[in-house]
């Protein structure tokens, strides 16, 4: 079950390899995420000493959590993957124009996962494209072909 998605992402980036990761959250942020209170805007994932972070992943407080055991709710997160995934993120990174992104969280047999890709960014005649292939998919759709 998809719990939020970084619509954006497909539209500003060319999406070269994708993950999936389990993240470190405390009890307070599994019942926030949940609950439906996410958000993916400006998620960025970087490298940190040997291990993936994800920033700017933004999980407000939940509304019934005691007061002890509230959490900051834009603290970086620590992704969890293999060690061969992390090397090669690594090694993508290093070239010029790529990023990591964040494209979707989700649930899997209970467990909250993150969707990530290494991604290179679009020109703005690719957003154009893009668009132009979007509406003509739609205008098909709507005459039956």
């Amino acid at each position: 079950m998809t719990l939020a998605t970084n619509r954006k992402a497909n539209y500003e980036y060319n999406i070269l390899q994708d993950f999936s990761a389990g993240i470190v959250l405390l009890g307070s942020e599994v019942k926030s995420i949940r609950g439906g209170n996410l958000s993916l805007q400006e998620t960025f994932i970087y490298l940190k000493s040997g291990e993936v972070w994800i920033k700017n992943l933004r999980v407000p407080k939940y509304k019934w959590s005691h007061p002890s055991e509230t959490h900051d709710e834009n603290r970086d997160k620590k992704l969890l993957l293999t060690k061969k995934e992390i090397q090669r993120i690594g090694k993508e990174l290093q070239n010029t124009g790529v990023t990591c992104i964040a494209l979707s969280v989700y649930t899997l047999k209970n467990r909250i996962k993150v969707n990530i890709a290494i991604a290179k960014g679009k020109k703005n005649y690719d957003k154009r494209q893009s668009i132009k292939q979007k509406d003509i998919k739609r205008e098909l759709q709507r005459n039956g072909y």
